[in-house]
Formats: C-alpha cells, sequence, structure tokens
C-alpha cells in the first residue's frame, strides 16, 4: 500500500473543510498511514496520556504520532517508518505534548476539528480544553469517499485474507467430529485461522446451529458453547481472518449426520439465492437496494422470505462492517471496486437452518467472489 500517496490525497481533501484532523490508532489510521492495530481486548486496557494517542495533521502538516511509551515500547510502534513520532514518559503532561506539538499547526481561533469515531470520549473534553473554541466533526466521513472504492492493491490483498480463511476453513473440516462442543469447534477454527497466517479473527468466530433438538440461540455464548452438536443438526460457520489490516467473512454450512430433505432444500435455497445476489452486483448499473431484492426474491418465492432475517450483506475492507448496506433503503449506486458480503441465509429456530458467506467485488458485469470453494453441504457422519 502507497501509504505516503494516501495521505497527501487525504490533506488535499481537507482544504477549506477543517483545520486539525485527529486519528487515534484506529481503522481510519491504519488506513490512512499503515499503524497496525493490535488484537482487541474484552477489557479496555489503559496507559498515562492514552487520550492523545494517535496521529495529529492538517492539510498542510504531515500527520505527527503522538504515542505513550507503553504503547511505543510495548506496543512495537516506536520503531514505524514513514511517519514522525514523539513518545510521552509516563511522567510527561499530555496536554503540554499536545500544545507543543500544535504550535506549527498555525490553528485560527476557533478550529474545526475533525475526529475518527473511533475516538474516546476522554479524548474530546482534553482536546477541548486545549482548544477550547474547537467544532468538531468526523474524520472519519471525510475519509469514507477514499475508503469505500477499493484499490487493486487493496483487492488482492482482500483476496489473501480469503485465500487464507478458506484454508483455514478446509483444515477445520478434517477435524470436525461428531460429538464435538460448539467451543470445541469454535476453537479449531480460530487457531486454524492463526496458523495459516491471520493476526487472529476478524470478528468473534460465530456458529448459528439449529436441528429438531438444537435450538438456535442468539447471544448466549457462555450457554451455547458447551453444547455437544449431536445429529441431526445444521452447523452455520460465520468467522474470517485479520490479514494485514484486511478483514474477511466468510460463511458455509455443515450437516452433523445424514442431511434430512429438508436440510438438502434450504441449502439448496442459500446458494441459488447468494447466485442471483452476486449476479446482481452490477457496478454502474445497480444500487444496494437492488442487488439485496435479487437475492431475497429467491428466497420469497420459495416461502421462506420470514427466515431470512437480516440484510443481504454489508461493505467490508478494513473494517468488517462498512458502509454502504446491502438492504432495502440504502439506495447507494454500485461502483465497481466496491466490497461487499453476499450472505443470504434460512434461520430457523427449531429446524434446520443454512447460510452461505463469500466477500464479492462490484463489477460492471456482475459481482467477482473472491472465494468459491465448499459450495455444496458438507457432511461430517
Amino acid at each position: 500500500m502507497n501509504f505516503s500517496e494516501r495521505i497527501q490525497r487525504f490533506q488535499a481533501s481537507l482544504a477549506d473543510q477543517v483545520d486539525l484532523v485527529f486519528l487515534p490508532v484506529s481503522t481510519d489510521l491504519e488506513y490512512l498511514a499503515g499503524v497496525p492495530r493490535d488484537i482487541p481486548n474484552f477489557g479496555r486496557t489503559m496507559h498515562p496520556g492514552a487520550w492523545a494517542e494517535g496521529a495529529w495533521m492538517s492539510a498542510s502538516h504531515a500527520p505527527i504520532l503522538l504515542l505513550p511509551r507503553m504503547t511505543a515500547e510495548f506496543g512495537g510502534l516506536g520503531a514505524l517508518k514513514g511517519i514522525e513520532i514523539r513518545v510521552m514518559g509516563d511522567w510527561d503532561s499530555p496536554e503540554a505534548q499536545v500544545r507543543d506539538l500544535l504550535k506549527p499547526f498555525g490553528l485560527p481561533a476557533a478550529p474545526r476539528v475533525a475526529i475518527s469515531d473511533q475516538t474516546t470520549g476522554e479524548s474530546i473534553p482534553n482536546i477541548q480544553r486545549i482548544l477550547p473554541d474547537a467544532r468538531f466533526s468526523s474524520a472519519t466521513d471525510l475519509l469514507r469517499p477514499m475508503r469505500v472504492i477499493k484499490s487493486p492493491e487493496e483487492i488482492e490483498a482482500m483476496r489473501h485474507a480469503g485465500t487464507i480463511t478458506e484454508a483455514a476453513f478446509a483444515d477445520v473440516l478434517k477435524n470436525l467430529r461428531l460429538g464435538m462442543t460448539e467451543l470445541e469447534v469454535v476453537s479449531e477454527v480460530d487457531f486454524q485461522m492463526r496458523r495459516h497466517g491471520a493476526i487472529g479473527p476478524s470478528f468473534t468466530t460465530s456458529l448459528y446451529n439449529s436441528g429438531p433438538n438444537h435450538p438456535t440461540l442468539f447471544g448466549d455464548r457462555l450457554n451455547t458453547w458447551p453444547r455437544v452438536l449431536t445429529p441431526p443438526v445444521s452447523v452455520l460457520f460465520d468467522f474470517g481472518a485479520a490479514v494485514d489490516g484486511i478483514c474477511y467473512d466468510y460463511g458455509r454450512t455443515v450437516s452433523f449426520g445424514a442431511p434430512s430433505a429438508e436440510q438438502i432444500k434450504v441449502h439448496r435455497l442459500i446458494m441459488d439465492s447468494q447466485r442471483a445476489g452476486i449476479a446482481a452486483l452490477k457496478a454502474g448499473e445497480n444500487t444496494t437496494t437492488q442487488a439485496d431484492a435479487a437475492a431475497r426474491k429467491v428466497i420469497e418465492d420459495a416461502g421462506y422470505g420470514a427466515m431470512f432475517r437480516h440484510r443481504l450483506g454489508h461493505g467490508i475492507g478494513w473494517d468488517v462492517h462498512e458502509p454502504p448496506f446491502l438492504t432495502k433503503g440504502d439506495e447507494t449506486p454500485l461502483r465497481e471496486g466496491m466490497l461487499f458480503t453476499i450472505e443470504p441465509s434460512v434461520i430457523q429456530f427449531n429446524s434446520f437452518s443454512a447460510r452461505v458467506e463469500d466477500v464479492v467485488v462490484a463489477r460492471p458485469g456482475g459481482g467477482e467472489p473472491l472465494t468459491k470453494g465448499y459450495q455444496d453441504l458438507l457432511v461430517i457422519e
């Protein structure tokens, strides 16, 4: 990725819009300058001066990356190339550091300050103490026009993340056995993604499983993870590898035990729906709503419309979910280089379900899926 060129493009877009931009270590900053994010934690870890941690820049002033000592040294960011770095000791005043950093920016009395949407609430009052008449806006919105259309390099990076994701799934399949718990399957998926080169999952690996004796339960992992996958049950995978800042999102359906006629039927249905959605991902012709409608019609015509409980898909890239969305009411025109998930499903709470998911590039003649394996219903006996 040519981050220097990307920064210059962003700076050029700032003229007459904002006087100062602050991007914490976040998706926005990794996209713009290649400053990597770490593996996320459930609980927050805090360092002195963390509210000021991030890049400060303007239309005319190159980014300055201000880092607490813990992030610079133990986080490994102090050795980054191509960006000016300043390190705060645990004993330093973050406010004094920021005031000194901003002196050459020549800010007006009431500066327009754009901050990333991932800026914490702790940062905003501290910035306002330094710039009491500041007017805030979203830097993420300013970056969005650049982020929504992926470059050929970004598409190839996403393709690589898909290759790792699907290779991990291939090895997961080799290790699936009757009698496994949901937690054992999830743990195997996460292990295989890392073994194949991912920093980890791009989101929490999830299974949506259902059968006559295995009801679907959402959002209750501590109670669903210990459940034994006892046939007959449909096991619905939802996971993806995070690689080089890019997030993949992938889904397949596995039958534990010989599949019933209903399992075969709903699986064939979601595959037909996905093909329709991919075909409708026509850049320069359709909108996001039209792509959703094309895939949804297949499932509705078969009488399962109420079981397709979510949008067809979402934009994806440096975040797992990005706008625009493939859903009714989102009338965004499709443009070449947009990346979306195409993920139809049939979710039945006390019967058999099915889902499929691939990342797809919008192209003039229809979508280009970046993963294509395992199109048939997979069976573990």
